[in-house]
């Protein structure tokens, strides 16, 4: 993130708590599900996150509070809170 100004964290934070929120409400979830969450029940259209950027934003920011294992059929990330 470049710049300094508190907007912009606080849409870091948010959007956090919101994936966060979705994937404890929705275990087994993928990037997918919470792309469409984000987008179509919450809102959030302008929040920038695609399927693919979800993939690199919560290894990023959420690494110790969400976990993935990898679907062995379809090889997609399934996301889950981390124990």
């Amino acid at each position: 993130m470049n710049g300094r100004g508190s907007q912009k964290q606080a849409r870091l934070e948010r959007l956090m708590k919101e994936i966060e929120e979705y994937v404890a409400s929705q275990p087994s979830c993928s990037a997918a599900d919470i792309v469409n969450y984000l987008s179509n029940e919450r809102k959030m259209r302008n929040h920038g996150l695609t399927t693919r950027k979800v993939g690199f934003f919560i290894p990023r920011y959420l690494a110790d509070r969400v976990s993935y294992r990898l679907d062995n059929t379809t090889g997609k990330r399934i996301y889950s809170i981390a124990a």
